[in-house]
């Protein structure tokens, strides 16, 4: 199945979705509908027992949300004089729903972070069971602080559970990124090869071969030693949306989809 940004395949038990923008790899809207499709495809066949998920753009997984999309969104929000507070949850996008339908199916996910995924991207990894990384100049974490944001799908919920309190933050508070080694080292990626998208789909037929139900029972229990409740990820969404219409993610959002400045520069 193509859904243009995000191609879903199907081999007897194991699936693929190769993430593709020729904007330098951006996440966008049409992105995140096609990945919820693809999704809700695999959660709703129990045959595929493991997915892969990799970037078609040369050293990109997915590189972070596309600040021209978020900057304009910003601005009409804030334009709107809209008021967010924690008592009013802010709803679920795509993203979000995919990434709940990720960690709560018996289908194993793996993220082949073929390159670099920053923000949203990166979110999308820590919604996997498993990441693995590839050898290369690429970043990885979660800068959004140099724009006056933070990270809206689930980072700071995840990310803590797999690399404590205090690294995550640290990584957020700092903006800084990782490079692959550091993500091994850190224990958010299991392995550093050359190819991580080759890794990851021989590690897939090996992981479909064992047996379906016990595979299904380690994900929940494991998961469920450390989880965030959904009022967590509902408090982090509904803040994320109180920054975009602050002035000054206003500003550093427009600087960034002008192209003057980086997601990781700072402010």
């Amino acid at each position: 199945m193509s859904n243009g940004q995000a191609t879903l395949t199907v081999n007897g038990a194991v699936a693929e979705i190769v993430f593709r923008n020729a904007d330098l790899g951006f996440m966008d809207r049409a992105m995140e509908t096609d990945l919820l499709a693809a999704v809700e495809q695999i959660t709703q066949v129990p045959s595929i027992r493991v997915c892969v998920l990799s970037g078609a753009e040369p050293g990109v997984f997915i590189r972070h949300y596309d600040l021209k999309v978020l900057a304009p969104q910003a601005e009409k929000m804030t334009a709107r004089k809209m008021v967010f507070t924690t008592d009013r949850p802010v709803p679920e996008a795509p993203i979000h729903i995919a990434m709940r339908l990720m960690e709560g199916s018996d289908t194993i996910f793996i993220a082949a972070m073929t390159g670099t995924a920053m923000g949203g991207g990166f979110e999308l990894a820590l919604a996997c069971d498993l990441r693995i990384v590839q050898a290369g100049a690429h970043e990885y974490g979660l800068p959004e602080i140099n724009l006056g944001i933070l990270p809206g799908a689930g980072g700071t919920q995840r990310l803590p559970q797999i690399v404590g309190q205090s690294r995550a933050l640290h990584m957020t508070l700092t903006g800084d990124t990782l490079s692959p080694d550091e993500m091994v080292a850190a224990g958010l990626a299991s392995a550093c090869v050359d190819d991580a998208r080759a890794e990851a789909l021989v590690l897939a037929q090996r992981m479909a071969g064992k047996p379906a139900r016990a595979a299904g029972h380690i994900k929940r229990l494991v998961r469920q030693a450390k989880s965030a409740r959904p009022e967590d990820f509902a408090d982090e969404r509904t803040l994320f949306c109180d920054l975009m219409v602050q002035p000054e993610a206003n500003r550093l959002l427009a600087e960034g989809a002008e192209g003057s400045r980086q997601i990781t520069d700072e402010p």
